[in-house]
């Protein structure tokens, strides 16, 4: 018998809401910002989207592995860089939600001027950066590696785009030659399930289950170039998702 959360009348209702209810999470988070600062604001609202939107789509979640890491890293005296396989839509969103302390994305300029969602966007600290001009672009990561040293943790897809066919792509080198100049560890994580919920080319989300699985440190300065670090984070996102695979 095929699922209610299956119904097309349903399915649309989701996507409408999806995108409603985020503009007012967007919305709840600048306000909250006048009581509580803007980082505090956005990390206590806009985890809430994926708490309402998970049941409603019929997705259940786990997160694995963040016990094990280092004591420094857990409780925020450490700053890293966590870096992720790319597979929905919903990986930003739910790696918010999953991940225990402040982590921000790198983003394109554009996306700070985007009404409440930019504005919520720069709330939390995301580091914006002008993609369009390779020398602004340099200097922007620089000054992102200096916030990193200062204590911020930043979240990278080095993929750079979701995958089309829910395998592990390629690695760009962008993150890696931030975490080498941030003289910082990289935390690698995979995420597991949501290229079935939601591919990248649909905006209806199917019931099922979206995993996440934290890995071990890897600190850039025990490999000799930033290959050699870019091969070991993207073979241990790989063995954290073929253990997800074996534990579901």
């Amino acid at each position: 018998m095929k699922s209610w959360r299956q119904n097309p009348v349903w399915k649309a209702f989701l996507v409408v809401w999806g995108l409603v209810s985020v503009c007012l999470t967007a919305l709840g988070v600048l306000i909250a910002a006048i009581f509580l600062g803007p980082k505090r604001a956005f990390f206590t609202v806009a985890p809430l989207w994926v708490r309402q939107i998970f049941p409603l789509c019929g997705v259940k979640w786990s997160v694995r592995g963040w016990e094990d890491l280092p004591e420094e890293i857990r409780n925020g005296k450490q700053p890293v860089i966590f870096m992720s396989n790319h597979e929905s839509h919903l990986d930003p969103p739910f790696l918010i939600h999953a991940i225990p302390i402040p982590a921000v994305y790198i983003a394109k300029k554009e996306v700070k001027w985007m009404p409440l969602v930019g504005w919520a966007a720069w709330a939390a600290g995301t580091i914006f950066i002008d993609r369009g001009n390779r020398e602004k672009a340099v200097r922007s990561l620089r000054l992102a590696a200096e916030e990193i040293r200062g204590g911020k943790n930043v979240l990278i897809f080095p993929e750079g785009t979701r995958t089309r066919n829910g395998k592990l792509g390629s690695f760009k080198k962008g993150g890696f030659n931030l975490a080498m100049d941030a003289g910082v560890p990289i935390v690698p994580l995979a995420t597991v399930g949501g290229y079935r919920i939601l591919p990248a080319d649909s905006l209806s989300p199917s019931p099922g289950r979206f995993d996440v699985l934290f890995g071990q440190p890897v600190r850039p300065g025990d490999y000799p170039d930033r290959e050699a670090i870019l091969s070991e984070v993207r073979n241990r996102i790989s063995d954290l998702r073929e253990r997800a695979g074996q534990e579901a």
